[in-house]
């Protein structure tokens, strides 16, 4: 008489192993074909200037991804920017890039980077640009 074999075979298991590869391998797929091809109308692409080139040029030369995060991308170390201008505005950003450091005791720091109006009002350009992107409600509340 032989005897029934009980419990996966390394046959068994190995179709199993390349099965799930391949099927969560087409999942993978799908999700990046998916957001690549939502990416234009997510991006905000058609609001950029030359204004907006310029800050962005200001944001990454003075290393401000150093202490802060840009859409969730970056240092945690300062406020999340990704949405300071609808939190603030334009006026109390360029203000306050201005009046760095208020050397207020018990508080971090943001240096001087002593922009003028123009960058200052390139960079503000910037910010309202990346503010204006489709996030999915990036980040979770107003306060970054």
């Amino acid at each position: 008489m032989s005897q029934a074999h009980s419990g996966f075979t390394k046959q068994m298991a190995r179709n199993m192993f390349y099965g799930g590869a391949v099927f969560f391998g087409l999942v993978f797929a799908g999700l990046i074909f998916d957001s690549e091809r939502r990416i234009p109308e997510r991006s905000n692409a058609q609001n950029i200037t030359q204004a907006v080139i310029n800050g962005k040029h200001i944001w990454e030369t003075n290393n401000c991804i150093g202490c802060h995060s840009l859409l969730g991308e970056g240092a945690y170390f300062a406020p999340e920017l990704g949405n300071v201008y609808k939190r603030r505005g334009p006026d109390f950003i360029k203000a306050w890039m201005q009046a760095m450091p208020t050397n207020a005791a018990g508080r971090r720091q943001m240096p001087q980077f002593n922009l003028n109006e123009q960058q200052l009002n390139d960079l503000v350009e910037f910010l309202k640009w990346t503010s204006e992107i489709d996030t999915e409600n990036w980040p979770p509340n107003i306060e970054g």
